[in-house]
């Protein structure tokens, strides 16, 4: 849970001494953060290990990471339900996650993200559409920007924006990855469709 005390601060545009407050002064506020302890877990999964930071309740980020290469490493009971829904998902029982998610952005960044949460399991839309569900076509470049810096992959779905064409572009956990999670999830509807 984040805290925010404010701290404000006033400065003169002159050199006098603040006894009061002219109108030449302008004030700043600072916000201080101060959090629970975070917990950091490496989450082994088919395609590769993710990196999980995690408080008590939340998950802050997810995301791929190549460079770890130790075993894997769970920390706190979220990250423990984090890699539990992974192998469900991963095995094609889950189609929607559970987790708290609390991902640090802009307003923007943040109001792309929860956008990205109603794109279903085993579906895609393209850019152009995703812009047009934030509101302006015109923002194409930055909807595509703020998937990129989605630090929540796989539960917030990223990977299901495509290009108007249907071409595979940009995922910050790379292309390869990106397919094989479009695979996993049309698969796995395939196999749906067929058991009815």
């Amino acid at each position: 849970m984040f805290i925010r005390p404010t701290i404000i601060m006033c400065c003169s545009l002159n050199s006098e001494r603040l006894s009061h407050k002219p109108a030449d002064t302008f004030c700043l506020k600072f916000f201080v953060l101060h959090h629970s302890s975070n917990h950091t877990s490496y989450i082994q999964t088919p395609l590769g290990f993710m990196k999980a930071v995690t408080d008590a309740d939340s998950v802050f980020s997810l995301e791929f990471d190549d460079e770890y290469s130790a075993d894997e490493v769970i920390e706190g009971a979220v990250a423990q339900q984090i890699a539990n829904e992974l192998q469900e998902y991963f095995s094609g029982k889950r189609k929607v996650f559970t987790l708290n998610l609390k991902p640090q952005g802009t307003v923007f960044q943040i109001q792309v993200w929860e956008k990205l949460l109603s794109v279903s399991y085993g579906k895609t839309i393209s850019y152009n559409e995703q812009a047009i569900q934030s509101g302006n076509v015109k923002n194409i470049r930055a909807t595509a920007s703020a998937n990129g810096k989605n630090p929540i992959a796989i539960v917030i779905p990223c990977h299901r924006v495509i290009g108007t064409s249907g071409a595979l572009t940009g995922y910050a956990g790379g292309l390869w990855r990106k397919e094989k999670l479009l695979q996993l999830e049309s698969k796995s509807r395939q196999l749906e469709l067929f058991s009815q």
